[in-house]
């Protein structure tokens, strides 16, 4: 009878260690998981719900300002949107700009349920750098309000795009782009950016 006894302890000592060690498994390999995940991972996840198109985001930028935006895509190292609120129309957040994510509960949990992305399945936005969208808005001669880390803001349109800065060309607003009304032109660093409305 002792011995059953004993067999049976032993059992179940047996049977909790390989609980124990099965769970620690699983925290680890949970813990792989998360650590392959990028920001734009999570970024898409919670801007992409299941049951509908991109929702909305604020996002604490680097120079202290807390924005809104219905995010409509997300390339490499940019987002576009519309903002919500007092400053609205379409913009561009530089990634870099980011100082943080503000997501809700359910913005938060769906973002740590992903999954890392798989560079072969990765979409043509995904791949397409900030220099791009900045590129189409000089080729388009629209016209953006610069928000930049010093704390200015300046309106202007964008006349050249390099591979790490722009020319912006500082004009009044509602005034179009003319040699006559161009105040000064700015050379500004892409890491100077924090967000362009236009």
């Amino acid at each position: 009878m002792r011995w059953d006894d004993l067999f049976d302890d032993l059992e179940s000592q047996l049977e909790q260690e390989l609980g124990a060690e099965e769970g620690d498994v699983l925290a680890e390999e949970e813990r792989l998981r998360l650590g392959r995940l990028a920001l734009r991972d999570r970024l898409l996840a919670m801007t992409r719900p299941a049951d509908g198109p991109g929702e909305q985001l604020r996002l604490s930028l680097r120079d202290g300002s807390t924005v809104t935006v219905a995010v409509g895509s997300i390339g490499r190292d940019w987002l576009v949107g519309e903002l919500i609120g007092a400053r609205r129309g379409s913009c561009v957040v530089p990634l870099s700009a980011v100082s943080a994510l503000l997501p809700t509960p359910e913005q938060l949990a769906r973002s740590v349920a992903t999954e890392p992305a798989a560079e072969p399945a990765i979409a043509l936005s995904a791949r397409l750098g900030l220099a791009f969208v900045l590129r189409d808005l000089c080729r388009r001669r629209a016209a953006v309000d610069l928000s930049a880390a010093s704390g200015e803001r300046v309106h202007g349109t964008i006349d050249r795009v390099g591979r790490d800065h722009l020319d912006l060309a500082e004009h009044e607003p509602g005034v179009p782009r003319r040699a006559s009304s161009v105040s000064r032109i700015r050379i500004l660093p892409f890491s100077e950016l924090l967000l362009l409305r236009f």
